[in-house]
Order: structure tokens, then C-alpha cells, then sequence
């Protein structure tokens, strides 16, 4: 079971031969070489509307072509808006256009998101060897590097790691009350150890990862446009949207179905204020049947009401709720490491975005110790 990663592991080229699905693929492949010698801007606006086009990819409906293309249009499009020493505000039609119209076919946001960053972005070394951190590569980098890739391959694999716990979820909010205790703590079981490999997978985030090379080489690229103090006017995409400015959320792991997936099959809740509207509106982000998987989890679990007057399965709830707290609080701890302490380091390279928030637009560090506390409190 592999969570929220694709059934089919993604595609690293397209199965239809064409000029522009070559020139998509060898533009978001030189990358970093483009970003290194500032050239991705003269690059993109050279080219013509064909040159890009997605048109038979569309027509062919192959679901890895797809999600390939808005991986890389992703890439393209990130790399031109963030790639110079100024964000440039208008993405030229030759990009504007494909982009539109792969992001419309998978009902998400023309934006680079979770989805596109980490779950589509990714192959195995070694095909006869299953996913782990030495065996999984990525498809698609801005300026690559051990710590670029590690930080992306870490998620990756966390999503594997999650995925019996995900599973669990499923199983649980299909229970009625009258579930035998045996069954339920097993499943509550398999939602800890889960977790616990998940926990054990993200703590080793600093081997290969360095806070000073992730705040100003790989962050900067992954902003979005929506509460940016560095695109108050937000983008336009010439040619979509009647040319009037778009606000859209950037790549960050809010956008990731884990989380919400368990908050909402142990019926964890979070009180309301402007954080909690956030997390719902990074719902938009997600892949839609990952949208509908949260949904149903929510509306059909009565997992409080089943473990009621029993202390094995109380316990049982409260282990899963440890795992839980106990990733938040990594998470927590990585904010202040990887992003807040190195805010305050002047340097000539440039910046990993705004201080206050994170790269999704919000101010990550009261809503980690906001929900870390709250999962803890909701211990029975």
C-alpha cells in the first residue's frame, strides 16, 4: 500500500512521441543549468504556442503523461517566475497556456503544488528494489543537489511509510459501534506503527539537508502567489483569466493528504480561526479523489464513539495521538531550524522568501504549535 503516491510509479518521459512534449521535457531537464546562467527567461520567451503545447496529450488521456506535464509545466513555469534576481510577475502565453490547461485536467491550480513537487516527481533506482531513501530518485529539480533532492525524497518516502496507516483510516471509518475491540485495536495498532516508521523517516531530514542550502537554494523557487510581499500584484498569465492577476497558495506539505487523512479519521479537531480556513483551502491543492478520500473519512468515521468505555482502545487512541503530536513537533522544530534561524543570516545569494511565513502564505510557526498542542490535548 503506498498511501497517496500514484499506483503506477510516476512516468520519467511521455509515451507519445511529438516536438513539444520533447522540448517540455528538455527544457524542465536543463534546469539547472538555465537558473545557473540566468538564461530560463530568454529561453521561455522565444518560444511560440505550439512549442509547448499539450493538445495531444489531452486528446490522448494518458493519466502519467498528464501528471507528468503539470510536473514539468510546474517546474518551467517556478523556475521563470523565481529564477532571476526580481520574481517576474507575467508568464509569457507560449507557458500561461499549456499550464491552464494540464492544471485544469487535473483539477488543481495552475501553481506548483505538493502533488507535482513530490508524489509525481519521482522514480526507483534500482525497479527491483522497493521505495526507500537509498533507492529513490526525482524527475524534475530547479538547481538539484543532494539537499534539494534529499528534501523532496524524505517526503516521498514518508508518504510510503504512511500509506498502512492511510489505509487503516479507510478501515476505521467503516466501523460501526458495535466493531469488536479486537478489530479496532489492531487497526488503531497499524495506524502507530505506521507512524512510527513516518516519524522515523522525517527525523533524519538534517543528514542530507542543509538548513542554509534549503532557506536560500531550494525554498525561494517553491512560493506561491497568493500573500507573497514579493508579488503583492499577484501573476498574470497572459492570455488566461482575461489577463487579471492570480492569487494562488505555493508548493508547501500542508498540501499533503497524510495529516488531514488521520485528523480526520480519529476525529481530531482544530478550533476555527484563520489557520483552519487555511488548511481547508489547501484542500484546492490536492489531487480531487485525495479531496474526496478526506471527506468521506470525516463524514462516515465514529471512532470516539466506538472506543467510549474502553481503556485497551483508549490507549490504543492515545498511542496514535502521540505519533501524530510527536511529527508535529518535528515538524515544529524543522520551521525553526530550517526557516525562522536562518531568516536572520544576511547573505549575497538572495532569499528563501518572506520571514513570517511559510511558502504556503501563512504564519507557519503559531499554526505548527497551534495544532501540536491541540493534538495533544485531545489525548482521552
Amino acid at each position: 500500500m503506498q498511501g497517496f503516491l500514484p499506483k503506477k510509479n510516476p512516468s520519467k518521459s511521455y509515451s507519445i512521441v511529438s516536438d513539444s512534449c520533447g522540448r517540455i521535457e528538455e527544457i524542465c531537464g536543463n534546469l539547472p543549468k538555465l537558473l545557473l546562467t540566468g538564461k530560463v527567461q530568454s529561453t521561455i520567451n522565444k518560444l511560440s504556442v505550439k512549442d509547448l503545447s499539450i493538445d495531444e496529450l489531452l486528446v490522448n488521456q494518458v493519466n502519467r503523461d498528464l501528471k507528468l506535464a503539470m510536473s514539468h509545466l510546474s517546474f518551467i513555469a517556478h523556475a521563470y517566475i523565481w529564477g532571476d534576481s526580481k520574481p517576474h510577475g507575467k508568464l509569457p502565453k507560449a507557458l500561461a497556456n499549456p499550464w491552464v490547461k494540464v492544471a485544469n485536467n487535473q483539477g488543481r491550480p495552475p501553481i506548483l503544488s505538493y502533488a507535482s513537487y513530490c508524489l509525481d516527481n519521482w522514480f526507483l533506482i534500482d525497479p527491483g528494489e522497493p521505495i526507500s531513501l537509498e533507492n529513490v530518485g526525482l524527475i524534475n529539480n530547479f538547481l538539484g543537489g543532494v539537499d534539494e533532492d534529499w528534501f523532496v525524497t524524505i517526503h516521498v518516502c514518508i508518504e510510503d511509510a504512511a500509506g498502512d496507516a492511510i489505509a487503516a483510516c479507510e478501515e476505521i471509518s467503516k466501523l460501526g459501534t458495535d466493531a469488536s475491540e479486537l478489530e479496532v485495536s489492531a487497526l488503531l495498532s497499524r495506524i502507530v506503527n505506521s507512524m512510527k516508521k513516518v516519524n522515523q523517516i522525517f527525523s533524519r531530514m538534517p543528514e542530507k539537508c542543509d538548513p542554509y542550502i534549503y532557506y536560500h537554494r531550494v525554498r525561494p523557487f517553491i512560493f506561491g502567489t497568493k500573500d507573497n510581499p514579493d508579488l503583492k500584484n499577484g501573476l498574470i498569465f497572459q492570455g488566461e483569466f482575461k489577463n487579471s492577476p492570480q492569487f494562488f497558495r505555493g508548493e508547501t506539505g500542508a498540501q499533503s493528504s497524510i495529516i488531514p487523512s488521520l485528523d480526520g479519521a480519529l476525529q481530531i479537531k482544530h478550533t476555527k480561526d484563520h489557520l483552519r480556513h487555511y488548511l481547508n483551502e489547501m484542500r484546492d491543492y490536492m489531487p480531487p479523489k485525495h479531496r474526496e478520500f478526506i471527506s468521506n473519512l470525516e463524514s462516515s468515521t465514529q471512532v470516539k464513539n466506538i472506543i467510549s468505555g474502553s481503556q485497551r482502545l483508549t490507549e490504543d487512541y492515545n498511542n496514535c495521538l502521540e505519533e501524530i503530536r510527536a511529527f508535529r513537533a518535528m515538524h515544529l522544530e524543522y520551521a525553526g531550524t530550517y526557516i525562522h534561524k536562518q531568516a536572520q543570516i544576511k547573505n549575497p545569494f538572495g532569499r528563501g522568501g518572506s520571514t513570517i511565513t511559510g511558502t504556503g502564505g501563512t504564519p507557519f510557526m503559531s499554526y505548527l504549535k497551534k495544532h501540536r498542542d491541540e493534538t495533544e490535548k485531545q489525548k482521552k
